[in-house]
C-alpha cells in the first residue's frame, strides 16, 4: 500500500525536505520544557514579531544553546550531575532537552535573553518584498 503524505501532490515542488521536518518535530513530541509562543504588538496594536518563552528553571547561559540551521531554531539544554552533593532526596533531576521550532521562510531570530529561568527569544518576519519576473518563451525548432 502506498502511502500518501500532504505533500504527495504534484503540485508542491521542492517540499520534500520540509515533509521530513514535519515528520521528525512529530517523533521528538516531548513537553519538556514547557514553552509559550506570544505575539508582541507595537503602540498601535500591530504584531511586530513572535516571542518563544522557555521555562529553563536550573539552566545558566553556559548551560543553554541557541542555534539556526536551515529553516529550524534549534535550542539545546544541557545540565551535568553535581557528584559533590549527598541527596537525601533528589527531585530536581539534571535534564538535557532539545526543542525544534521551524520557521517560515524570512523569519529571523533578533534576540536571546535568560532572566528569573526564563529563556525568551525574540523573532520577526521583515515585510517580504513581492517578486515577479517574466519568463521569456523560446520557441523550439
Amino acid at each position: 500500500m502506498t502511502r500518501m503524505t500532504p505533500f504527495s501532490s504534484p503540485l508542491f515542488l521542492g517540499f520534500e525536505q520540509m515533509e521530513k521536518t514535519v515528520e521528525r518535530l512529530a517523533k521528538s513530541a516531548d513537553g519538556y520544557p514547557p514553552y509559550n509562543i506570544e505575539r508582541i504588538h507595537d503602540d498601535e496594536g500591530q504584531a511586530v514579531r513572535l516571542r518563544i518563552t522557555l521555562a529553563v528553571a536550573g539552566f545558566e547561559d553556559s548551560h543553554l544553546d541557541v542555534t539556526t540551521e536551515e529553516n529550524q531554531l534549534i535550542v539545546r539544554g544541557q545540565q551535568s550531575d553535581d557528584c559533590e552533593r549527598d541527596y537525601i532526596h533528589r527531585g530536581i533531576a539534571a535534564r538535557q532537552f532539545q526543542k525544534n521550532f521551524v520557521l517560515a521562510d524570512g523569519m529571523r531570530v533578533l534576540s536571546a535573553e535568560l532572566k528569573n529561568g526564563l529563556l525568551s527569544i525574540d523573532l520577526d518576519r521583515p515585510e517580504a518584498q513581492r517578486l515577479v519576473r517574466k519568463i521569456d518563451i523560446r520557441t523550439a525548432g
